[in-house]
């Protein structure tokens, strides 16, 4: 992959070739082009056309967002075109991508090795991965310098480098040239590869998926980022999400996909406000609010079709409202047809477009009840299923030929937090700020250091082998990735019978059980023989959430449940988990980096900095007047799934990494990135104290500040 990206041959020479003059276009004015792309593979299932007739077009200068669900053909579509699809049951790429004037899928290959990093560049999900991890970066990004330019010296390109680390937000760049990849954070390894993509200014830049991973705030510098580059090198940028939000914030024109073809296109602001294709009304119905929290979520019934079996109709009339007794949508293809300019002048593959708007203000069937408002219910919560008392939790550091500890990581420090019964707490935070640690305190998954964990009154640090057997039934935990979490050999329904069994119950009880606890979580009682593999990712959690629920617990903990998930699936999720708690009254500890699902979900939130709560309250409080200028921050940092207005929307995002734990900073532990500290800041430490409602640890919290939903700064 970094020889067909850098231009280099498959010896390991670099295959120089003449450097390509300035911007091509096609003759419509586009700097690159999918038409009618088809991408097939041989499996043992039969055929599966991944791609089924793409196409789209991108201008110089503008950004073009990719949008639809996990298996929609975005990311093969870019690859297959590219020539980087290696798969060796890959049966069949045909169609065109025009880039200029020129179509890849018919260069030779090392006609396309010479465009490949020079006229078209891409940045990858996981830029960890894709970085070699044994060569140095700026090695890495120079070498895509030289490759591209023989007449470069070795200094001009460091030079080159260094300028183009320094431009991307990578402090020290000088210094940093010299590291390899695995002494940069996650946020700054996106950084390089934006570098290096941007290096010999192409006129194409593909980001594939770009920010999933990322916490909100390193999310709403990469974006920046790309903004940057976009304007640096005036390439079209073709931006492939499943982030509703990003593809607002970031777009301008929109591709939405679906059974590997695009199904609706046009302006950012058309698609998002007078969408003309059903799915795409669905796609922005399931969505979770940051600006105000809905009742219930209206997630798209069914699932994706099955690439190998693509309908002869159109693919989404399975699950489209609009389609239900019409036999067009079943037995005829809708072809994109362009609306007229006063409906914003895309394209719509719908038979019935006019209806597909009204989607957006249907109510919940009524065999779907929305759960109970968290403010009327407040009163009527149990005692605490959960309280924790300043627990902390540290970790050695070790080193020297005895490996003694020669420091201490303080990934938890003093946290104090309870969970009502039949109540929802959401824990949010960046990456390593201690939230997964502290739910893993609960379990005793990790080892407390100090502190009190009470599960239902019983002390979970001080609990024998078996008293801690009896707290774990009664609280259980889903974690963030469902198919890790349960065992690949046994069949789904073995998997939530296990803690049935270890209980003593007798088959025909745990199959019974079974049943009906798959019928609570909305799965099939066929599928209980199936195998973990032969279900979707939305599924998998639906099992996980089962067998947690198989002890009959009276609390949950749910570690980025709905994380790895596309929205219309969260959607589902998330709606079972309210219903569950409903029914139950179980307490939910909720930890997320999302801050739109905790506001959907919570009815209480903490902020987790640096292993303490800087900030806790209502969700309402926390999320209408943050007080903590990191919640702020946060807030802040969450692309508005909404086109409208963004001009106005200042945007400074949270800059800085996270500091070590390792060696916390004195006084406020995030003063050294905070906006507003003072000398006080770096001297004392600020208590956890009541404001305005709830809690805060900030010398300033006493000062109102507005709302920051949609407020950049």
């Amino acid at each position: 992959m970094f020889g067909a990206l850098n231009g280099v041959t498959e010896d390991g020479i670099a295959d120089r070739g003449a450097p390509s003059a300035g911007p091509e276009r096609t003759g419509d004015g586009s700097v690159f082009s999918l038409r009618d792309l088809v991408v097939e593979f041989a499996t043992p299932a039969g055929l599966v056309r991944a791609v089924n007739g793409m196409s789209y077009d991108v201008a110089g200068g503008e950004t073009f967002g990719v949008l639809g669900e996990t298996g929609s053909g975005k990311s093969v579509s870019v690859l297959a075109a590219l020539g980087l699809l290696s798969a060796p049951n890959l049966r069949k790429v045909s169609g065109q991508a025009v880039l200029g004037d020129v179509d890849l899928l018919a260069l030779p290959e090392a006609e396309l090795r010479r465009r490949l990093g020079k006229d078209v560049a891409m940045v990858f999900q996981d830029a960890i991965s894709a970085l070699n991890p044994v060569q140095r970066v700026g090695d890495q990004i120079a070498e895509t310098l030289r490759v591209h330019d023989r007449a470069l010296s070795a200094a001009g390109a460091r030079a080159r480098c260094v300028e183009l680390l320094g431009m991307v937000g990578v402090p020290h760049p000088a210094t940093r040239y010299d590291q390899y990849p695995h002494q940069f954070s996650g946020g700054m390894c996106q950084r390089v590869m934006i570098a290096m993509a941007i290096a010999n200014r192409p006129k194409v830049l593909i980001a594939d998926e770009p920010t999933t991973a990322l916490d909100v705030s390193v999310q709403a510098q990469i974006l920046d980022l790309l903004r940057v580059a976009r304007e640096e090198t005036g390439a079209g940028v073709v931006l492939i999400t499943h982030d509703l939000g990003v593809v607002a914030e970031t777009a301008d024109r929109v591709g939405v996909t679906y059974g590997g073809r695009i199904v609706e296109s046009g302006d950012v602001t058309q698609i998002f406000t007078r969408p003309r294709h059903p799915y795409t009304a669905a796609l922005l119905g399931a969505l979770p609010r940051l600006d105000a929290a809905a009742d219930r979520l209206r997630p798209i019934p069914g699932q994706p079709p099955d690439p190998s079996e693509l309908p002869a109709g159109c693919a989404f009339a399975p699950r489209c409202p609009i389609s239900r007794g019409r036999s067009v949508c079943t037995e005829v293809r809708p072809e994109p047809v362009p609306e007229a300019e006063e409906l914003g002048g895309g394209l719509s593959a719908c038979h019935f477009p006019d209806e597909a708007a009204s989607l957006l203000t249907i109510e919940p069937a009524d065999d779907q009840p929305a759960p109970a408002s968290r403010t009327d219910g407040a009163e009527e919560s149990g005692g605490a299923v959960l309280e924790v008392q300043e627990a902390v939790a540290r970790f050695p550091v070790r080193s020297g030929l005895f490996a003694r500890a020669s420091a201490w990581v303080h990934a938890v420090d003093g946290v104090s937090l309870q969970v009502p019964a039949g109540r929802t707490l959401g824990l949010v935070g960046e990456s390593g700020c201690g939230k997964t640690t502290l739910a893993r305190l609960v379990l005793r998954l990790v080892e407390p250091t100090d502190g009190r964990i009470l599960v239902e009154g019983d002390d979970v640090r001080t609990a024998g082998r078996s008293q801690l057997r009896k707290i774990r039934r009664r609280a259980q935990m889903v974690f963030q990735d469902p198919y890790a979490s349960l065992n690949p050999r046994l069949s789904v329904g073995d998997n939530v019978a296990e803690p049935l069994r270890l209980q003593g119950l007798s088959y025909g009880q745990r199959r019974r059980e079974v049943a009906d606890l798959f019928s609570r979580v909305g799965l099939r009682s066929e599928h209980i023989d199936r195998l973990p593999s032969e279900f979707s990712g939305g599924q998998r959690q639906r099992v996980a959430i089962a067998r947690a629920l198989a002890s009959k617990p009276g609390l949950l903990i749910l570690d980025e449940p709905v994380s790895a998930l596309d929205v219309s699936v969260q959607a589902q999720v998330l709606n079972l988990l309210a219903d569950l708690q409903r029914e139950s009254g179980m307490g939910y500890l909720f930890v997320s980096h999302d801050l739109a699902v905790v506001r959907q979900v919570a009815d209480e939130v903490a902020v987790m900095y640096l292993g303490r709560i800087v900030e806790s309250g209502p969700a309402q409080r926390v999320y209408d007047d943050p007080r903590h200028p990191y919640t702020r921050a946060l807030l802040a940092s969450v692309p508005v799934p909404d086109p409208v207005g963004r001009a106005d929307r200042r945007r400074v995002p949270l800059g800085g990494d996270v500091p070590s734990p390792v060696d916390p900073p004195s006084g406020c532990r995030f003063r050294t990135r905070c906006p507003i500290a003072a000398d006080v800041c770096a001297e004392k430490e600020p208590p956890l104290r009541p404001i305005a409602g709830g809690h805060t640890a900030c010398h300033f919290a006493d000062q109102p500040v507005g709302p920051a939903v949609g407020v950049r700064g």
